[in-house]
């Protein structure tokens, strides 16, 4: 098998793909406590609460964790869903 790899080239083009930095995604794991700081720090709009769920807002990253955003709370802020689904269809 090794040989293969070597005779192919592949070898490079596998190493390469090892260390390039991971791109986040949709699916990317997300901080908790992040999240719940976030919250602590800005309530609900629609609520005025720091706990539970927010009816009609999402928690959205001002620059995306994909284009290098960090997940941390001065990277978020509160977002309507219609306005995220507007900003999800550009993104």
């Amino acid at each position: 098998m090794r040989r293969i790899w070597l005779r192919v080239g592949l070898l490079p083009i596998f190493c390469a793909a090892l260390a390039w930095p991971a791109v986040a995604t949709a699916k990317t794991q997300r901080s908790r406590v992040a999240r719940g700081a976030f919250k602590r720090e800005h309530p609900c709009p629609s609520k005025g609460k720091s706990r539970g769920g927010c009816p009609g807002y999402v928690i959205d990253h001002i620059r995306p964790l994909k284009r290098g955003g960090a997940d941390v709370p001065p990277n978020m802020q509160w977002q309507t869903k219609a306005d995220a689904k507007a900003k999800d269809r550009w993104e």
